[in-house]
């Protein structure tokens, strides 16, 4: 379904947009989503369970819904590119946390 959601994206946005920040972020949340969906089936098997740190994920919703609608908040635009950005890095450092945890849980069971 996210591979799906993902060449939608890409399919039906113009080469132009690719260069937006704003793409860079609905492409970052749907990798998130994708990482969050594989720890929930994750923590349903019998290995031990991996938590998602929250606050770093809400810190890049909020991050990336204050880019999204910087226009509407009247925010200059290279405010809205750092919030963009800090969004899109806090969601990266969320998946690598999680990506590790579950590395980490693969090799101590070898």
């Amino acid at each position: 379904m996210l591979c799906g959601a993902l060449a939608l994206v890409v399919i039906f946005t113009n080469r132009h947009a690719f260069v937006s920040l704003r793409a860079m972020v609905v492409v970052a949340a749907i990798g998130l989503i994708a990482v969050l969906i594989q720890l929930r089936f994750h923590n349903r098997s019998e290995t031990p369970v991996v938590h998602s740190p929250i606050w770093l994920n809400v810190m890049g919703i909020v991050m990336a819904l204050a880019a999204i609608f910087s226009d509407r908040l009247h925010l200059r635009t290279d405010v809205g590119q750092v919030l963009a950005l800090g969004a899109v890095g806090s969601f990266a450092v969320s998946s690598s946390v999680i990506l590790h945890a579950f590395r980490r849980h693969r090799t101590a069971s070898k």
